[in-house]
């Protein structure tokens, strides 16, 4: 059976796009959230108002609609919060965090799209909710959303992270989803995790038994298995000009 990757690429021309873009008019600017970007300095990633200044002044600077960046990228960033130096449990009936201390979880599984609160989210195809979630930990997902979808017989999910609380209204699980329908918008920090405003979007081949979330960062030896469950995201979204 082809691979759940060769299936995204199959169907490259068959996606509706997840945010509002404008190929011929609208900018992208790339992020680099690693150590690499002099720029960011631990007071402005520690502080949610600095660092949601940093990003609008960079845009802002760039001309872009959008800033946009992070599948397999490892960030320094997250140090922000100790949400991610909590490893998985391995084996765990449930799905869980482990609270003891390890290697902390730097690795990101999905792509970002950094703009303002508000902006819609849309569905790329046809699926239904597998689940959703208010996820409110500092440096969380805040409210989440997760879709079930079918191709050419494989199923898979895409996960959108740091939503509006009012995106999570009137959902229930297995409810039918449509190609292009708005399924929430960037939520304001009080409802996204405490983040600037953006869309975490994530490929789930296997949920593993997660509902409601699923890990958007990992740790840097265990990326390879996270990786292959995880596609990359661009895929889906090719947003041009990126």
């Amino acid at each position: 059976m082809p691979s759940l990757t060769a299936i995204l690429e199959r169907h490259r021309a068959d996606f509706h796009p997840v945010v509002p873009f404008d190929a011929g008019r609208d900018r992208l600017y790339p992020f680099d959230f690693t150590e690499d970007n002099t720029e960011l300095s631990p007071t402005t990633i520690a502080s949610t108002e600095h660092f949601a200044g940093y990003i609008n002044a960079t845009l802002q600077r760039h001309k872009a609609r959008y800033g946009i960046g992070g599948y397999g990228e490892h960030r320094t960033l997250y140090a922000r919060s100790s949400h991610f130096n909590r490893p998985l449990v391995a084996g765990s009936e449930t799905p869980r965090l482990d609270p003891g201390e390890s290697e902390p979880r730097r690795l990101h599984l999905g792509v970002d799209i950094w703009g303002p609160a508000g902006t819609k989210v849309m569905a790329p195809l046809d699926g239904i909710v597998h689940s959703f979630a208010f996820n409110n930990n500092d440096s969380d997902y805040g409210s989440t959303i997760i879709l079930t979808h079918q191709l050419d017989g494989v199923g898979f999910h895409t996960l959108y992270g740091h939503l509006s609380l009012n995106s999570l209204k009137n959902l229930y699980e297995g409810k039918n989803i449509t190609k292009g329908e708005v399924i929430g918008e960037f939520g304001m920090r009080f409802e996204n995790g405490n983040w600037p405003p953006h869309l975490h979007f994530q490929i789930i081949a296997d949920m593993q038994g997660w509902k409601g979330d699923y890990p958007g960062v990992c740790r840097f030896s265990e990326r390879q298995q996270w990786l292959d469950n995880c596609p990359d995201p661009n895929i889906i979204l090719q947003l041009a000009g990126w």
